[in-house]
C-alpha cells in the first residue's frame, strides 16, 4: 500500500491542524497524501492549509463537519475537525480499512476491509462496528446514495455489490469489467459509473434496475471518476497515461483528453473546476471545466491519492 522507504514518515505523531486564523468554508476540497501523512485543504482553486496525521492515509471522506481518513496499513480511521484541522480521534479497525463513505451528518461511517472482503458500518463517535456484510474479493472504493444504498467495487471479483445499509443486506451483485476500482454516481443518482482498471474501460450501471447498461473504453488504467454537475460529462483519470479522459455521458464516447500530472488517481469536481490527485507528481491538477484545460498544479505532500468535498449542507461528494 505504501512505499517502504518512507516507513519512518508514517510513524510521525499527529500534529495540530490548519494554520491559525484559517477555517474551512463551504464546498472545501480535502486531499489525502498517503506517503506524506497529510491532509490538504483546497478552496477556490488554491491551497488553504495542511494538517499532519499519524499513518499513511489512503482514502478520505467527509460529512457533518468531519473529515475521515482510512489507514490500510495502520488498521485505523482518523477523524479530523473540518473547521480547524485538529485530529479529534483515531478509531482502531481490525481489518485493512480502505474505501470510506460517511453519512451526511457524519455520525455513521462505512469502511471497506480490503483484505477481509467485507464492509462494515461503524459509529463515527467511537468506531463501534454496528453491522457487517460480506463483499467480493478486495473491496476498493465505496459510494453511498441518498436512498441509503451502498455500492462497493469488488476489484478481484469483477463486480459491484449493492447493500441496504439499514440492514446491511446485499441487494444485488452486478458484473462489470476487469478489476473495478473507482465509483461515481450521476447527480440524479440514476447512473453509477465504474472504472475498471485492468480492462481499461467504464461500466455504466442503471441504479434503479441494478444492472449494467454498457461498458465502453475509458483510457489507460481508469482509476478515478467524477461527473459534471449537470450530468453530461464523465471525467476519468488514466494512471498510465497521465491524462483525464472526458466522456459524453449521453453518447458514451470520448469527447476530450486533458493532460495532468504523473499517475493521476482520485478526482472530484467543485465550483467549475476538476481537481486531480497526481500520485507521482505530488500535486493536484486543477482543470477548468469550461475550457477543459489544466490551469494549475498545486503542490501537496507526497503521494496524494484520494479527494473528497464537504459542501455547506453537509453533503459529501467524491
Amino acid at each position: 500500500m505504501i512505499r517502504p522507504a518512507l516507513a519512518a514518515l508514517i510513524l510521525a505523531p499527529a500534529l495540530a491542524g490548519w494554520p491559525a486564523g484559517l477555517s474551512a468554508r463551504a464546498a472545501t476540497v480535502y486531499v489525502a497524501s498517503q506517503q506524506g501523512a497529510q491532509v490538504t485543504r483546497i478552496e477556490a482553486g488554491a491551497v488553504a492549509g495542511h494538517a499532519a496525521v499519524a499513518g499513511a492515509p489512503a482514502a478520505v471522506a467527509a460529512g457533518g463537519g468531519l473529515v475521515f481518513l482510512s489507514h490500510p496499513d495502520g488498521h485505523a480511521v482518523t477523524v479530523i475537525d473540518a473547521a480547524t484541522g485538529a485530529v479529534l480521534r483515531r478509531l482502531p479497525y481490525k481489518g485493512q480499512a480502505f474505501g470510506l463513505a460517511a453519512s451526511p451528518d457524519g455520525k455513521t461511517l462505512f469502511v471497506a476491509d480490503w483484505s477481509g472482503n467485507r464492509v462494515d458500518r461503524l459509529s463515527a463517535a467511537d468506531g463501534t462496528v454496528e453491522a457487517s456484510a460480506e463483499t467480493g474479493r478486495d473491496p476498493a472504493h465505496i459510494v453511498l446514495d441518498r436512498a441509503g444504498r451502498l455500492f462497493v467495487a469488488d476489484r478481484e471479483s469483477h463486480r459491484v455489490s449493492v447493500f441496504d445499509t439499514a440492514r446491511m443486506t446485499r441487494l444485488a451483485t452486478i458484473p462489470v469489467g476487469t478489476a473495478p476500482f473507482a465509483l461515481s454516481l450521476s447527480p440524479d443518482e440514476r447512473r453509477l459509473y465504474v472504472g475498471n482498471v485492468r480492462s481499461n474501460d467504464l461500466t455504466v450501471i442503471d441504479t434503479e434496475a441494478l444492472e449494467a447498461l454498457a461498458t465502453v473504453p475509458a483510457g489507460a488504467m481508469p482509476y478515478g471518476i467524477a461527473v459534471s454537475p449537470d450530468g453530461t460529462r464523465i471525467f476519468v483519470t488514466n494512471q498510465h497515461a497521465a491524462t483525464v479522459t472526458v466522456l459524453d455521458a449521453g453518447r458514451l464516447v470520448i469527447a476530450a483528453t486533458v493532460g495532468v500530472g504523473r499517475y493521476p488517481e482520485g478526482i472530484v469536481i467543485e465550483g467549475g473546476r476538476a481537481y486531480v490527485a497526481n500520485w507521482f507528481s505530488d500535486s493536484v491538477s486543477v482543470l477548468d471545466l469550461a475550457t477543459l484545460k489544466e490551469v494549475a498544479q498545486l503542490p501537496v505532500a507526497e503521494g496524494p491519492r484520494s479527494l473528497a468535498i464537504a459542501a455547506s449542507t453537509g453533503e459529501t461528494r467524491r
